[in-house]
């Protein structure tokens, strides 16, 4: 049963962190490999005191050009897909979403 991952990051980050994913199993589609996709958008966040943005200040609302990457993985890849997805993000906090996904009729 496969999952997909949302991630979203700086557009810089995109090569690194597709790489990172797919050596952790993520990306197999069928006779596939690497399958992924994104596309651009704007993110906003707010740092609190006890953060240390990557981008931006604390106490000050941020607007980030950013892309939102997905991509599949096996569902007992789950772990090695997120640790994957944590050490190649740039930022202290990724946001990303894991979603279970339905088997199609055949």
């Amino acid at each position: 049963m496969n999952r997909k991952l949302v991630v979203f990051l700086p557009a810089e980050s995109l090569d690194a962190v597709r790489a990172a994913l797919f050596d952790a199993g993520a990306g197999r589609i069928g006779a596939y490999e690497r399958c992924s996709w994104h596309a651009s958008g704007t993110g906003t966040f707010l740092a609190g005191e006890e953060a240390s943005p990557t981008v931006g200040q604390r106490g000050r609302e941020e607007r980030v050009a950013e892309l939102r990457l997905e991509t599949v993985y096996p569902v007992e890849r789950e772990g090695d897909v997120v640790r994957a997805l944590r050490e190649a993000h740039p930022y202290e906090e990724p946001a990303f979403d894991l979603y279970a996904l339905v088997e199609p009729p055949r």
